[in-house]
């Protein structure tokens, strides 16, 4: 998958200490969505359980054993995955992850 941006989850990390252990599960986390080739929520679902999959070909993954929430749009056929979000769950509860 081609992931659109990297900047957004470097910003996330970088914007306050505080988020600064975002940093290694992101990569991780990148990395792995990276060499995916999902062709379906299914494939996401197989791969990481605790994701969510919601309308809108919206996927949230949980970060750093569920502290943040990652929001991703996903265009199976294209191949691409969009960053929408990443924040706490304080964060992610004042978001409409359909839309956002």
């Amino acid at each position: 998958m081609r992931v659109i941006a990297k900047r957004t989850l470097r910003e996330f990390w970088s914007s306050s200490p505080q988020y600064a252990d975002a940093k290694g599960p992101l990569e991780a986390w990148h990395a792995e969505a990276q060499k995916a080739k999902w062709k379906s929520p299914q494939e996401i679902k197989a791969q990481f359980r605790s994701a969510s999959i919601l309308k809108n070909s919206r996927v949230v993954f949980n970060i750093a054993g569920n502290k943040y929430r990652l929001i991703v749009a996903i265009d199976y056929e294209r191949e691409v995955c969009f960053i929408k979000f990443i924040g706490t769950h304080k964060q992610y509860d004042c978001v409409d992850a359909e839309v956002v």
